[in-house]
């Protein structure tokens, strides 16, 4: 028998939000080769396999309305029965006798996960990796949870205790070496800029043409993600005159999206043509890409953009930033430079792609000139990589 491949699904398993992060863990877990999607159960207070109801979560091409983890109170009774029953590890079932390939953990881990990682890592033969994905809790605290804020630098020093990290872009590798660099660590894992893929458009049926230009966000509504500007600057355009709708899709954070929730009201109130349509399916954002113009994605930082280059696979140009992880993707073509993003620089592009067909088609035109690789391709380059990593002493 194969040895397997373990691959730590936690929370993707237990919510259907399709956050980026999300998207990533999902896309792993269809696409790496003889992989055992496990978790930490909470109620049994073990590692173990997926059951089949969280395996369907996993395949599920719907979301919901938060990203929360959710445990059915019957999974929650059959996990405390097991632990009282003594049952045998069934971790040390799954990866005994030919061991394991190795480990990934794509989630950014709780501290429950983390403290049951030392487990985890005596089980598990092979390279030990995580992906790491922004260091925005530490560049942007006042834009991000205060619990996140708070957990953050202890996640970061538990990443330490891996074999190696695969960072998403090259701006998130270097603010993760900076900060270990800062703290004085010298030992530490190899840590590699991957690139994340992306996915192939799916849409086979025609869209349907909005009767008038459809600008997109799809973008968590979050601080960092500035949809303060980006509703400021649609609003001096609209009061101008000038006639667009304003698409936006994503879950709102509940924290530190509360101002933006309530601007969108506001305008919706003074009947401006806003439309938020919170998740969407798989389906529902291939249709909203569709449809729409082009992109806007306004935000002060990310760990890679995966709204931008979705964007451009389907040959809709971009209005963003072009500076760290954005940059990396933007500056190769199908995007307008929004600055630092203030209010006024909004208005100005959006403003500017509405009124110039021959400056939007020339974008259209590079967009579709762009190719990212796929989820099969990263899957491929994520496990090569693996195989290169040596295993570290335990710590």
């Amino acid at each position: 028998m194969a040895s397997p491949l373990l691959i730590d699904l936690s929370h993707t398993s237990h919510t259907l939000a399709r956050t980026g992060i999300q998207k990533v863990c999902r896309s792993l877990y269809r696409e790496l080769g003889d992989v055992a999607p496990i978790c930490h159960d909470p109620y049994e207070g073990a590692w173990r396999p997926l059951d089949e109801w969280e395996l369907r979560n996993l395949c599920s091409t719907e979301t919901s309305g938060g990203r929360g983890a959710k445990w059915p109170l019957l999974a929650q009774l059959c996990g405390r029965m097991r632990r009282l029953s003594g049952r045998p590890d069934p971790l040390a079932a799954l990866c005994a006798p030919a061991g394991t390939r190795g480990l990934v953990v794509p989630e950014i881990f709780s501290p429950d996960v983390a403290s049951a990682l030392p487990e985890l890592f005596a089980a598990t033969k092979g390279p030990r990796i995580a992906l790491f994905h922004d260091a925005i809790a530490l560049q942007f605290p006042e834009y991000t949870p205060r619990g996140t804020v708070t957990r953050f630098p202890r996640y970061l020093q538990e990443l330490l205790k891996f074999d190696g990290i695969a960072a998403v872009s090259e701006s998130s590798r270097t603010a993760l070496l900076g900060y270990w660099r800062w703290l004085g660590v010298s030992d530490v894992p190899e840590v590699a800029a991957i690139t994340l893929g992306v996915s192939v458009p799916s849409r086979t049926t025609p869209a349907t043409v909005p009767a008038i230009p459809t600008v997109l966000c799809v973008s968590s509504i979050e601080a960092r993600k500035n949809h303060l500007s980006l509703l400021e600057a649609c609003e001096s355009l609209w009061a101008s005159g000038v006639s667009f709708q304003l698409r936006l899709v994503g879950l709102a954070n509940a924290e530190t999206g509360k101002a933006a929730l309530e601007r969108i009201e506001q305008l919706r109130a003074a009947c401006r043509n806003i439309r938020y349509d919170g998740a969407l399916s798989d389906e529902g954002l291939e249709s909203a890409y569709a449809e729409c113009t082009f992109t806007v994605y306004p935000s002060f930082a990310e760990g890679f953009g995966l709204p931008v280059a979705e964007s451009l696979q389907r040959a809709k140009p971009c209005a963003c930033r072009m500076e760290g992880a954005l940059g990396e993707i933007a500056r190769q073509g199908g995007c307008m430079d929004l600055g630092a993003a203030t209010p006024m620089e909004i208005a100005a592009a959006i403003g500017s792609l509405l009124a110039s067909p021959a400056e939007l088609a020339d974008l259209g035109l590079a967009a579709a000139e762009r190719r990212f690789k796929g989820w099969p391709e990263y899957a491929k380059e994520l496990e090569a990589w693996m195989g290169t990593i040596h295993v570290r002493m335990p710590r």
